[in-house]
C-alpha cells in the first residue's frame, strides 16, 4: 500500500467519525430547540390543516412534512398514541380515521384535513370506558402498557372491518360475508400490532369479550 492509499483510508475514517459525532450532537438537541430553529427560517414551508380529533376541531399551522403522529403528540399534547418504531412496524401509533385504523407515523397530518380522527383519548365516553378498554382491563391485556393504546384502537377498527365482511389471510372462505372470529383470525388481523411483553393470549381474550364471542 503506497502513501496515497494510506492517506485516503485515513481521511475516510476521519469523515465517518466526524459525521457520526455530528449526528449524535443533532440527536441530542431538545425537540423545542430544533423546532425554534425551523420556525426561525422564513423559507420553511407551512400548511394550515384542520384536524377533527375526538369530536373537536383543531386548526394547526404545520410544516407539510409533519406526520399525523407528531401533530398529535407535539402540537396537541395527545400523547396516548405512542412513537415506537416510527416505521409502521409496531402499531403503537395506531389511530382511527373515519373509523379505519391507520399507523399515524406513516401518514402526513396535511393528508387528513377535515377527516374524523379518533385516538385512544377519544374512545371513552365521559367516565365510561369503551367496551374494548374495559375488556383489556378485565383480561389484563397489557403489561408495560406502551403498545396498549395502539392495540385497543387497532382492535376497535379490526372488529369494524370484520363486521363489514373484510377477509384476512386466515379467512378460509372468502365468499363468507362475515368470517368467524376465531383465535387464528384475531391473531392474523392484529398481527400489525406488536407487544414486546407478549400479552397476546390476554389481548385475544379481551377482543373476544368485546365482540361477544365466548372464550
Amino acid at each position: 500500500m503506497n502513501e496515497s492509499e494510506c492517506f485516503q483510508i485515513e481521511v475516510t475514517r476521519r469523515t465517518v467519525v466526524e459525521t457520526g459525532a455530528t449526528a449524535l450532537l443533532l440527536a441530542g438537541l431538545p425537540h423545542a430547540a430544533l423546532a425554534r430553529a425551523i420556525d426561525a427560517d422564513p423559507s420553511t414551508p407551512s400548511a394550515t390543516v384542520e384536524l377533527k380529533i375526538n369530536g373537536r376541531s383543531h386548526v394547526l399551522n404545520l410544516d407539510p412534512r409533519t406526520t399525523l403522529l407528531d401533530a398529535l403528540r407535539e402540537h396537541l399534547a395527545l400523547t396516548g398514541s405512542k412513537k415506537g418504531c416510527d416505521h409502521g412496524q409496531c402499531g403503537a401509533c395506531t389511530v382511527l380515521i373515519d373509523g379505519r385504523r391507520i399507523n399515524s407515523c406513516l401518514t402526513l397530518a396535511a393528508m387528513h384535513d377535515g377527516q374524523s380522527i379518533t385516538t385512544i383519548e377519544g374512545l371513552a365516553e365521559g367516565g365510561d370506558l369503551h367496551p374494548m378498554q374495559a375488556a383489556f382491563v378485565e383480561h389484563d391485556g397489557f403489561q408495560c402498557g406502551y403498545c396498549t393504546s395502539g392495540q385497543i384502537c387497532s382492535a376497535v377498527g379490526m372488529l369494524s372491518e370484520a363486521h363489514a365482511g373484510m377477509p384476512s389471510y386466515a379467512t378460509a372462505d372468502l365468499a363468507d360475508p362475515r368470517a368467524e372470529l376465531t383465535d387464528v383470525e384475531i391473531r392474523e388481523r392484529m398481527s400489525g400490532n406488536i407487544c414486546r411483553c407478549a400479552a397476546y393470549p390476554n389481548i385475544v381474550a379481551a377482543i373476544k369479550q368485546s365482540a361477544g364471542i365466548p372464550s
